[in-house]
């Protein structure tokens, strides 16, 4: 029988885009509550973006960029971009139920993929002592330096994140305008 985290690898996607549903019928959106939403979801897509232009996925243990203050940028992104998200409907429920599902479904992913980089980098338990698992630290363990690579940018294909925080926001604007509460 697989794993709990082995099944949240699989699903998270998929109940993402659930998610994503119930969220916009969720959602009360306010002006003010969008906009201060919009813009920490903003920082959260640079988390992400900036984060994807420097990982070598499977190849190379990445130390470097945002992965020298933060083991996990890429969720932590993600986590930056729920919070606008939940900022700009205004709604207890979706916060409570979006709460639930980064504990259920992305902790376990997060534990899983370290088990997966504890077995194939050596050099990741030094790592995971010195760089914090998903806050980040505000100086850099070891090395920050490296480059960010459109190329990655483009082959983790993380525009797709930029272009569904805009399709949200753009719903979100849209039923605030048109099923006012």
């Amino acid at each position: 029988m697989a794993s709990w985290s082995a099944i949240t690898r699989r699903i998270r996607v998929p109940l993402g885009f659930v998610f994503a549903a119930v969220y916009l019928w969720l959602a009360h959106p306010d002006p003010q509550f969008v906009i201060a939403g919009a813009a920490l979801v903003a920082v959260g897509l640079g988390v992400r973006a900036l984060a994807s232009g420097h990982v070598n996925k499977n190849e190379q243990l990445t130390m470097t960029g945002p992965y020298a203050y933060t083991r996990n940028p890429l969720y932590l992104g993600s986590l930056l971009l729920a919070l606008g998200f939940i900022l700009a409907a205004k709604s207890w429920w979706i916060a409570g139920a979006a709460a639930v599902f980064f504990f259920a479904v992305y902790m376990p992913v997060i534990f899983s993929e370290e088990k997966f980089l504890r077995e194939k980098f050596p050099e990741f338990e030094s790592y995971a002592a010195r760089v914090p698992r998903l806050l980040p630290r505000f100086s850099p363990g070891k090395s920050s330096q490296g480059s960010f690579s459109w190329e990655l940018y483009r082959k983790h294909r993380e525009y797709n994140a930029l272009i569904g925080a805009l399709v949200i926001l753009a719903v979100l604007i849209s039923k605030m305008y048109w099923y006012p509460r």
